[in-house]
């Protein structure tokens, strides 16, 4: 009995060897494509959408992410980081939370293509009150006027603009100040074009005006 066992594997054993390769070339060939799966990593950027209006980001999350995504072998290779979309919902956010879970449900991945691991597997961020003020303009001088004069005011059109920011960020003494004027020899009283600069840059201007005119008047010592 052993022995018809033991010649059932040995005999002609190259030959049956030869079938069972044969076999799995067959099967190989027969299998649909798209029936064949593999997995790679991508590195995403990480989106913010939906942050409530009265709240702003003053700690932002990561900016990428890693991805691994699972598809036919016939997709895989035409799945790039620009196919896939990484979406943080922070509809429902709140002041109180730092953390705020990832997973596969937030990601956006292409036809036939499954996310199957999303790391890391949480993001800090935190928020803020948004507050809007209204910020006095001071002028920027450099250098001195002619000999014999002095400044007698600077006027500011706009004097005041509004800014908006997180309410943190906003201190009582800021003031929006303008690019620096060279006054260096000036001889009688001119005007000035100048930008606009906000004392922080998680601040931002709430209308389109960025820049003021300055009229430095001169009067005679």
């Amino acid at each position: 009995m052993i022995t018809s066992i033991k010649n059932l594997f040995v005999r002609n054993w190259a030959l049956k060897l030869l079938s069972l390769v044969l076999a799995f070339v067959l099967w190989l060939t027969l299998i649909p494509e798209e029936k064949i799966f593999s997995e790679k990593t991508l590195v995403v950027p990480l989106e913010t959408r939906n942050l409530p209006v009265d709240l702003e980001i003053v700690e932002r999350p990561l900016a990428v992410i890693d991805v691994t995504i699972r598809a036919p072998n016939r997709l895989l290779n035409q799945i790039t980081s620009a196919s896939i979309q990484a979406v943080l919902n922070l509809e429902k956010a709140t002041i109180s939370q730092e953390d705020y879970p990832l997973n596969p449900d937030m990601i956006v991945a292409p036809p036939d293509a499954k996310v199957v691991r999303v790391m890391p597997n949480k993001v800090h961020l935190k928020l803020d009150r948004s507050k809007e003020v209204l910020m006095e303009v001071a002028p920027a001088t450099i250098g001195k006027v002619k000999d014999g004069l002095k400044i007698d005011k600077i006027e500011l059109i706009p004097s005041k603009v509004f800014v908006r920011g997180p309410e943190s960020k906003i201190k009582p003494k800021d003031r929006v100040r303008t690019s620096p004027i060279n006054i260096t020899d000036l001889a009688e009283t001119a005007e000035f074009e100048a930008d606009l600069i906000l004392p922080n840059p998680d601040l931002r201007f709430t209308t389109a005006q960025t820049k003021a005119k300055v009229k430095v008047i001169l009067v005679q010592k």
